[in-house]
């Protein structure tokens, strides 16, 4: 299975142009502390691929996942994959290196 790392470049480019739906993975409490503006939150621990396929296909944009350093992003994508799922990309950074950088903040 491939996984495509994206940058931090590549994620305000596609939140900027509308082209990414950024799906954070991390646990509530963490997305309730900040998350990049315009992420929805799945948390791993509760992940529900059919949720996450429903919402992909709903939406429109190109499916993202996020996590706290690049992580639970790919066993998210790996559950999500082999749920059938057509996901390939996550956020190799992850909300450590966003908030780092100082990126706006939800």
């Amino acid at each position: 299975m491939q996984v495509v790392d994206l940058d931090r470049d590549a994620i305000k480019r596609g939140l900027s142009e509308g082209s990414l739906l950024v799906i954070d993975v991390r646990e509530a409490h963490e997305y309730d502390g900040g998350h990049i503006p315009g992420a929805v939150t799945h948390p791993l621990s509760t992940f529900d691929p059919q949720a996450v396929g429903d919402l992909i296909a709903r939406d429109g944009r190109r499916p993202v996942f996020s996590c706290a350093s690049g992580v639970r992003s790919v066993h998210a994508l790996m559950a999500a994959r082999n749920a059938g799922l057509d996901v390939s990309e996550h956020y190799k950074g992850g909300f450590k290196d966003w908030s780092a950088a100082g990126e706006p903040v939800e």
